[in-house]
């Protein structure tokens, strides 16, 4: 292909040319957009902390609230029956009726089971006729005493006879009276451990009767607790409790702490207490779970947020700001943990000053700017505290 020109060295010429121009221009423009972009991560790197440090400077400070609270500790508890037993046969024999069903609910005396009677009514059928003739043979010995025809220890043996006929009736009356298997007291009954028409034998389960009227709630208390609770009631004082049931709602009846068992449990070093409470609508039935909610009374309680504490080596920390706003780190002690706060047992005072926020900003003995907040409005509500 040739130019205007026609000459092809000429073309070749040029071309060399702007290639060369081009090279040069992208060797002066790319030395600069570099030194741009320097400039802007520079700016950028020394703006950006200063804003930052700036941001950070200023921290966060309260003061403990001393105050009379209460605070509400759950116990996992087992919910039993005060009268609960197990209806068992207390003779052998083939099941001929049942006139109760599962939970239903039985008046004291009332038929719940049958066996089949025929063996048994025919030993007292045996007992009365065995009677009878010791009554005779008595009445006869007796006439033959009167007259001198026999002698005293004749009659005695007569009447040893009768004594023996009589008491073998009675005990087959009973044998008789034990096919028949009564409630002994109002109660719910469970499911049945045998069916119409079952071979039972003496001593086996039929079913288990519950009176529910009034129920006993056991709840695990540590020995830290047990010996808190023990010093605080006295001796003729029932502590009160509430009981929250599976559905997380509150029992309509609160209830009392009635016992505590005479030893601890050596393997949870948990000792058992015993609470009662009445259960007029039978709500509660034998076997369900809940947890009892004791509330415990606390006199003058420090109290500070969670999140200004630290753990150092399973310790809690705080970090206590002078008035010249120099940080300390400074251990304390819990007595309750509840949600979001601390009941401080020691290492605190209500005229301290605690760091807040930021606590992994600093280091001790660092000296800090920062904003005192009351802690006095967030906290209103703390009159009711559910302990964890």
């Amino acid at each position: 292909m040739r130019n205007r020109t026609g000459n092809p060295m000429l073309v070749l010429f040029y071309t060399r040319i702007n290639q060369s121009v081009k090279i040069n221009l992208m060797r002066r423009i790319l030395p600069i957009a570099y030194l741009a972009t320097i400039v802007i991560m520079t700016f950028a790197s020394c703006s950006a902390p200063e804003v930052e440090k700036e941001q950070e400077s200023t921290f966060t400070v309260t003061s403990p609230i001393q105050t009379d609270t209460t605070i509400y500790k759950e116990y996992v508890a087992q919910i039993h029956s005060a009268n609960h037993i197990e209806l068992r046969s207390q003779e052998k024999g083939y099941l001929q009726k049942i006139f109760v069903d599962e939970g239903q609910f039985v008046k004291k005396g009332q038929l719940m089971f049958k066996l089949m009677p025929a063996i048994y009514e025919a030993e007292v059928a045996k007992s009365k006729a065995e009677l009878n003739f010791a009554e005779i043979e008595y009445k006869n010995t007796k006439g033959l005493a009167d007259n001198n025809v026999v002698s005293a220890s004749e009659l005695a043996m007569a009447k040893a006879k009768l004594d023996k006929a009589k008491a073998e009736l009675q005990l087959a009356q009973a044998h008789l009276d034990f096919t028949e298997i009564r409630a002994p007291f109002d109660g719910i009954m469970d499911k049945f451990h045998t069916r119409l028409g079952s071979l039972v034998d003496e001593g086996e389960l039929l079913t288990s009767l519950s009176d529910n009227s009034k129920m006993w709630v056991y709840f695990n208390v540590a020995e830290s607790e047990y010996l808190d609770y023990i010093q605080k009631v006295k001796s003729k004082q029932k502590q009160k409790v509430l009981l929250q049931m599976a559905n997380k709602e509150l029992f309509q009846n609160s209830g009392y702490v009635e016992t505590v068992e005479a030893d601890f449990n050596n393997e949870t070093g948990n000792i058992a207490f015993r609470a009662a409470f009445q259960n007029p609508k039978g709500i509660l039935r034998h076997g369900e779970t809940g947890n009892i909610v004791m509330p415990i009374e606390l006199k003058n309680a420090i109290i500070i947020p969670q999140k200004s504490t630290f753990d150092v080596l399973d310790k809690k920390y705080v970090y206590i700001v002078d008035e010249k706003g120099v940080i300390t780190s400074t251990q304390i002690t819990i007595a309750q943990e509840i949600p979001h706060l601390y009941i401080v047992a020691s290492g605190l005072k209500p005229t301290d000053k605690i760091l807040l926020e930021g606590l992994g900003k600093v280091k001790n003995n660092e000296k800090i700017k920062f904003n005192f907040v009351s802690l006095e409005k967030e906290l209103a509500g703390i009159k009711n505290i559910h302990a964890e």
